[in-house]
């Protein structure tokens, strides 16, 4: 069996008792970053063996999941916080074992997506999920796709890169109402809500830190 297990996205108690159970009774788990997986393995008292499985070492990990799954091992992949797949390492090998008749199984949890969604005060009845932009190539071309898009928008952001972000915002899609979700669940957590142009100047005077969850809302 391959689990995809849900983690904290700051709080450590925020990790359901079924996602404890699980990482102590498979035989392996694989994590993003062994470091800040052991951090909480070792909260709750989890004596188990970590491997890497990450972006750059994917392909070479996936024929290693695949042998011990089909030597009947059972295995729990899991990213630095939330949930596993979505804009984390983690699809190709889930892809992988459904290949390879091998059963998968979700374990529900924490993300940062739904967490920011459900206080942002927005419509998200219908969504629009662009995980990170495209840096360069692309992001003009997505920006004006988005234009005539109505349904909220949901992007995740670097603190590096938000104000550009929100200039973009206010230049392609006009002085959007928008949502800042930053460092969810931590100690500095911080919602910032207001007009595109409004948040601009507010981060030009003051910049922020951590991870972003931006939300905005779609036109009429």
């Amino acid at each position: 069996m391959l689990y995809v297990v849900a983690t904290p996205i700051g709080n450590l108690e925020d990790i359901s008792m079924r996602a404890i159970r699980i990482l102590k009774e498979v035989d392996y788990i694989f994590a993003e970053d062994t470091r800040v997986t052991r951090k909480l393995l070792k909260h709750y008292e989890i004596e188990n063996t970590v491997y890497q499985y990450h972006e750059h070492n994917k392909l070479h990990q996936i024929e290693n999941i695949l042998n011990l799954l089909k030597d009947d091992k059972n295995i729990a992949i899991v990213t630095d916080a939330g949930t596993p797949c979505i804009s984390d390492p983690g699809y190709e090998v889930v892809n992988a074992a459904l290949n390879n008749d091998i059963k998968v199984e979700g374990i529900p949890g924490p993300s940062s997506i739904i967490t920011a969604a459900s206080i942002s005060g927005l419509n998200m009845r219908r969504i629009a999920y662009e995980g990170f932009l495209p840096k360069k190539k692309g992001r003009q071309t997505l920006f004006n796709e988005l234009k005539e898009e109505k349904r909220t928008i949901i992007i995740l952001e670097s603190p590096n890169r938000i104000l550009k972000t929100l200039k973009d915002i206010e230049n392609y899609l006009g002085n959007r109402y928008v949502v800042i979700a930053r460092e969810l669940t931590k100690i500095y957590e911080e919602v910032i809500r207001g007009d595109v142009s409004s948040l601009i100047e507010k981060l030009e005077k003051k910049p922020i830190k951590g991870e972003i969850v931006l939300i905005i809302e779609g036109i009429d």
